[in-house]
């Protein structure tokens, strides 16, 4: 008789991935929210595993259910059998809406925290980009400054202001 777990790599990703994350603390906060089983039976716990795959493998909802039809490391990383039958395509937007961003947002707050005990996270610096705002404020700025100077230089009251926009050109400072 074949099993499941023999037929996964010993150094498979998603076993390495099983060793850095203990699913105890997430198998406890999802098993919190079990009204109204969008899940179909299959459990909370096992169908956030499948979504947790859904994000590593980037793949639609379609796609992560034949995924786990075909993929013996993937239905071995959720916990399916090797002849069971693996969630259709619906139940994983149902259970998306089910877990919630509140929920979703303590289960990776305990991520970051497994990962910062085990020595594999270290927060010293959080960096903030606001370039782009940045940019496009400057932008803007650009923009409001060759609207005026055209206004001046044509001395033009029967330009409508509030619907007028110059070219493109006019936008891009020049150095």
């Amino acid at each position: 008789m074949i099993c499941l777990d023999q037929m996964v790599l010993p150094d498979h990703r998603y076993r390495r991935f099983m060793k850095v994350w203990d699913f105890k603390k997430v198998d406890s906060l999802l098993k919190q929210a079990k009204s109204n089983n969008p899940h179909e039976g299959y459990g909370l716990p096992r169908i956030f595993r499948c979504l947790l795959l859904q994000f590593l493998e980037d793949l639609s909802d379609r796609e992560l259910e034949v995924f786990l039809q075909e993929n013996n490391a993937g239905k071995w990383f959720c916990g399916f059998l090797l002849n069971e039958d693996t969630p259709d395509h619906t139940v994983f937007s149902k259970a998306r809406k089910k877990i919630g961003t509140d929920l979703l947002s303590k289960i990776f707050e305990n991520l970051r925290s497994q990962r910062k005990t085990q020595g594999y996270m270290n927060e010293v610096f959080t960096f903030i980009d606001a370039t782009h705002l940045i940019a496009k404020a400057s932008l803007w700025e650009e923009r409001d400054e060759a609207l005026k100077q055209k206004y001046e230089t044509l001395n033009n009251e029967v330009l409508p202001k509030g619907n007028y926009s110059p070219p493109p050109f006019l936008w891009i400072k020049k150095s």
